[in-house]
């Protein structure tokens, strides 16, 4: 069934993410850039309000709309906290309207069983070294250069409560 599953999905992203593209470049981190937005898009407005998994392109998003970056460091298919917050707050209205509007989601995820690249699995460790990451779930709002300006993690309230807490921590500091 997850072979089935895997080929419709594989066949779906080949006829749907069909654009020509620049021979890509490697990143300092390892990674190819083609000096596009992940999806190819030209219009970084449609990445908003969608969790993106590429580093580099919530960064090169982040830039280009002038927002922060809301980095979920998540363990999504095993952690209760991160099932918690992502069915208490990121799942809800009120919290998607405001990301949509106001941030750039990117999930960096620990699962235990979904499958990912080796290669992604290795840079989501790095940057869980570098950002000290030491449970799950934990929030760090970064600028697009990755440059931390607060952190946070699961709290209870609901999805109006945690909009009110970002947009605190998100105040500039006096």
């Amino acid at each position: 069934m997850k072979w089935w599953l895997l080929i419709i999905l594989s066949l779906s992203l080949a006829f749907l993410g069909c654009e020509k593209t620049d021979q890509p470049t490697i990143n300092e981190d390892g990674t190819k850039d083609n000096g596009k937005l992940e999806s190819g898009g030209k219009n970084p407005e449609s990445k908003t309000g969608v969790w993106l998994t590429d580093w580099n392109d919530a960064m090169k998003t982040a830039d280009v709309l002038n927002r922060p970056v809301l980095v979920d460091f998540t363990g999504s298919d095993w952690c209760i906290w991160c099932k918690k917050l992502e069915e208490e707050v990121f799942g809800k209205g009120e919290f998607l309207e405001y990301a949509k509007k106001n941030l750039v989601l990117l999930k960096v995820d620990f699962p235990r069983d979904i499958e990912q690249s080796e290669e992604l699995q290795k840079f989501n460790e790095q940057k869980m070294k570098e950002y000290g990451i030491q449970g799950f779930p934990t929030i760090v709002l970064v600028n697009s250069k990755g440059e931390e300006i607060a952190r946070t993690g699961y709290r209870p309230g609901g999805a109006k409560e945690y909009v009110k807490h970002l947009q605190e921590l998100l105040q500039p500091k006096e």
